[in-house]
């Protein structure tokens, strides 16, 4: 195993990361005592703090529920992307527009377009979520450590589930020092999933399907078993149509779609307007067929209400479970 050390100098305090080659993907934190470095392993990658960061970038939005439910968010410097309005309560809202917006420029994918010199400039002793001209290796070069969401990482084996949500708050509690906090979120999470399943009730029978539609015509992208979608459309009682499919997201047409026919569909977007996205799929040729169509049975969902596995995605099923329960 090759190894590579790191030394990282912050505002407030001395950090030294250690970069490991190693097999597997995830987020999963190792042992350490109080007082002592801690260790996650991230996208196969081992990063060690020796002390909880106090300069925070966040590159991407996942992040931010946990960091809201353990009390962190105000180490957060700087910000760029989207954070829609929608994703969050009063409080949090009241704690994103006190962070410094770096940019929201995204190209036509959504991605994120920001510089290396503009992120190095903060000063940040860690950076939450990957684009795709500012990798891991990019910042690391530069002596500044990152963190992916498991489920975003590349090559990613894991497959998402609700507990996926928990290890990622505990892992946060670990690298920020803030395991009480994070074990007490866990509980009222894993409280909060009971009352949305019994809410929920038994299996439906019904089934569904994820998409990911390109506006004004195009691609469309569905989600099979290795995306939280899977999990979520499971929580709600329905049976993914797609749960023959080990991918996390492919190309799909609407032949396909028609030949597996959906009851209930559910399409996701990164912003812009809602109808827009709908019509992007139902105004493709021949969807107007489609059962879920036909039945007005087509929900509209902010991405991060479903992928990558966080707290929102338990506020994605619950909003899911809401629209579409019996006699709803």
């Amino acid at each position: 195993m090759k190894a590579t050390r790191l030394a990282v100098t912050a505002t407030t305090s001395a950090l030294v990361l250690l970069v490991a080659a190693c097999g597997g993907a995830g987020n999963e934190p190792a042992a350490a005592g109080q007082g002592n470095p801690v260790t996650v392993t991230n996208c196969g990658v081992d990063v060690t703090f020796d002390a909880a960061p106090q300069r925070v970038v966040l590159l991407k939005s996942a992040a931010v529920p946990y960091l809201h439910a353990l009390g962190v968010l105000d180490r957060v410097t700087a910000r760029a992307g989207q954070y829609p309005t929608e994703y969050y309560d009063a409080a949090t809202r009241t704690e994103l527009d006190r962070i410094p917006l770096l940019t929201d420029k995204t190209d036509t994918s959504g991605h994120l377009q920001i510089s290396k010199e503009v992120v190095i400039s903060q000063q940040p002793d860690l950076v939450l979520g990957e684009v795709d001209n500012l990798s891991r290796d990019t910042l690391s070069a530069v002596n500044i450590p990152l963190l992916e969401e498991p489920a975003m990482c590349p090559d990613s084996t894991d497959v998402p589930t609700f507990d996926s949500i928990y290890a990622q708050m505990q892992t946060y509690g670990k690298v920020f020092g803030r395991e009480a906090e994070a074990a007490t979120a866990v509980t009222a999470l894993k409280e909060r999933m009971t009352r949305i399943q019994t809410e929920a009730g038994p299996s439906s029978g019904r089934t569904a399907a994820v998409l990911y539609p390109t506006v004004g015509g195009g691609t469309t992208y569905a989600y099979g078993t290795a995306s939280m979608a899977h999990p979520q459309l499971e929580a709600a009682g329905f049976r993914n149509v797609f749960g023959d499919v080990p991918e996390r997201v492919f190309e799909v047409t609407v032949e396909e779609l028609l030949g597996r026919n959906p009851d209930v569909l559910i399409l996701l977007y990164g912003d812009g307007d809602p109808k827009a996205v709908e019509q992007g799929l139902t105004g493709l040729p021949g969807a107007e067929k489609l059962n879920a169509v036909r039945s007005g049975n087509v929900m509209t969902q902010l991405f991060n209400f479903t992928e990558p596995p966080t707290p929102l995605s338990i506020d994605g099923l619950e909003r899911i479970v809401q629209r579409f329960k019996a006699g709803a």
